[in-house]
């Protein structure tokens, strides 16, 4: 009976052991992210991907390609494409967001900031749309803009 019990408490001391390591999983940043979240609780995971860039008063559309930043984990990475005849032609972007707010840095030169974007997830958008204002840092000119997550991306 005593051999039972031993074999009992290695079996409840190897199962408490096992269960943090699967608790830290799960709060990882890379955890897979919901597939339908509200606006509070988008996280960077959610802005992976190709995303449409439209601004008022532009005919053509630009892509935004964001990923995970090397430098901070919760943050963003990535470039804008804009078509033939838009300036910049490419720039480099990093941001983050946090409790449904959007913010990007984009930089033509990788040093300098030339626009930033501040926005917000539209309602019921499952954080795959973005709306706000981009503006152009050396003139202060200000133009809404609207982000669609492209197809093929969680």
């Amino acid at each position: 009976m005593k051999r039972l019990t031993g074999l009992s408490n290695a079996i409840v001391l190897v199962a408490i052991c096992v269960h943090p390591a699967m608790g830290n999983a799960q709060n990882r940043s890379e955890t897979v992210p919901v597939a339908c979240p509200q606006a509070l609780d988008v996280t960077a995971l959610h802005l992976y991907g190709a995303w449409q860039a439209r601004w008022d008063g532009v005919s053509e559309a630009a892509t935004l390609t964001l990923g995970r930043s090397e430098d901070h984990p919760d943050g963003l990475r990535g470039t804008i494409r804009r078509p033939a005849g838009q300036s910049p032609a490419q720039a480099l972007v990093a941001g983050d967001v946090d409790n449904g707010a959007f913010t990007l840095e984009e930089s033509i030169d990788g040093r300098a900031i030339s626009a930033t974007w501040s926005g917000s997830f539209a309602d019921q958008a499952c954080g795959k749309e973005i709306r706000g204002t981009w503006t152009d840092t050396a003139t202060r000119i200000e133009r809404a803009f609207v982000l669609r997550k492209q197809p093929g991306w969680q």
